[in-house]
């Protein structure tokens, strides 16, 4: 009886502390989704800039796109993790 009420007692001052670490886990995720969010809008203007000033080809436009994003995906995981 008394390891019943140890297991209850112990399982009820755990639970506020999975609650916190679950809504501190969901903050994460949304700040690196936010990053992520960002980088593509950065990454569609310097593309629009790139493509505009005409100083570069397409091709190389679309490779600075291309590492940006993935710098923005490596900065959203750095978030997260």
């Amino acid at each position: 009886m008394n390891k019943i009420i140890l297991s209850l007692v112990t399982a009820a001052l755990l639970m506020p502390s999975l609650s916190a670490y679950a809504t501190y886990q969901g903050e994460q995720r949304q700040d690196a989704r936010n990053v992520r969010q960002e980088t593509r809008t950065q990454g569609r203007e310097e593309k629009r800039d790139c493509v505009a000033s005409n100083n570069k080809s397409n091709a190389q436009c679309r490779h600075e796109k291309r590492q940006n994003r993935q710098t923005g995906r490596q900065n959203a995981r750095d978030v997260k993790w």
